[in-house]
């Protein structure tokens, strides 16, 4: 005869507890029935960016060429959102939210300057299969590129001409050029901390193109050399270097642009009439924060 097991007997020890889930039981699915749009939509705005592409012509590369120059541009708008940011933070002389704010942007532009990269091998055939869809347009017409270099001090007024058949985007480029650059409030804030930098320098017009100051470079040189005139010597030791690393940086964004642009066509006349490879040339030797770099000869 068989034994019947008590019944106070106890269940056996890997049982689960009455009600809970056996372990090879499905998760709780998300919530999936919404009404209308979802709330991912409602924020990202995704179904407006993935609708946005409009190829000109039949050759399949020109998808990637229209969704990487689309991606720079968020990237420049947000780049331009952390140095106004960092901008305003300097004007109130709160260091912390500007350096923050700079180095949030070194990431953003090591992302932007990872975006030349479906581009960078481009052969001259398969640039030129649909080229002739850019017509006129070119890089150099960006308006918010445009606010980025107005913000590093390269500032120029013929820069608008562009734009002035868009009024909202015309107003805004021309506030950008009045308005103090990113190293025009850097430099008024070392001032504020006792730094020597020169009135010509602080009462300059800032709707013109920054020229490296033998006083300014005098300023950094100081700052990195030490001791400075207060407490701040290491706090502007590391504002410096923050410059620094966003002035290596767009300098490798200009340079991997002129690369990519010399292996998908040479030496031929850009788009848009620019001068192409020259015009890049030009733009890549120049020096962002430029006594930044000049100053550390004489350290």
């Amino acid at each position: 005869m068989s034994q019947q097991p008590a019944p106070n007997a106890t269940a056996p020890q890997d049982a689960p507890p009455p009600g809970s889930a056996t372990p090879d039981a499905e998760p709780e699915a998300p919530h999936l029935d919404f009404q209308g749009t979802t709330p991912y939509e409602d924020y990202v705005q995704a179904s407006v960016l993935t609708h946005l592409q409009h190829p000109l012509s039949d050759d399949p590369g020109e998808m990637v060429f229209l969704v990487t120059t689309q991606v720079m541009e968020l990237w420049f708008t947000v780049i331009v959102h952390e140095w106004h940011t960092a901008a305003q933070a300097l004007r109130e002389d709160d260091l912390p939210t500007a350096m923050a704010a700079l180095k949030r942007s070194t990431y953003e532009l090591e992302s932007l300057n990872s975006s030349w990269r479906p581009l960078a091998h481009l052969t001259p055939g398969q640039f030129n299969a649909y080229r002739s869809a850019l017509g006129d347009g070119s890089g150099f017409q960006s308006a918010m590129y445009r606010r980025m270099e107005f913000l590093l001090g390269e500032k120029s007024a013929s820069m608008l001409v562009p734009h002035r058949g868009a009024p909202r985007v015309h107003a805004e480029l021309e506030k950008a050029l009045t308005e103090p650059s990113l190293y025009d409030e850097v430099l008024r804030f070392l001032a504020r901390r006792g730094f020597a930098v020169p009135a010509a320098v602080l009462d300059r017009d800032p709707a013109q193109r920054y020229v490296p100051d033998p006083g300014v470079e005098r300023v950094w040189q100081e700052i990195y050399s030490g001791p400075g005139p207060g407490p701040w010597e290491d706090e502007l030791t590391r504002l410096g270097e923050a410059l620094t690393e966003v002035a290596e940086l767009v300098w490798r964004w200009r340079n991997d642009h002129l690369v990519a642009t010399r292996r998908a066509m040479g030496a031929k006349t850009g788009t848009g009439g620019s001068a192409g490879v020259a015009w890049l040339e030009k733009r890549a030797a120049k020096n962002v924060f430029p006594e930044l770099w000049t100053a550390r000869s004489h350290v």
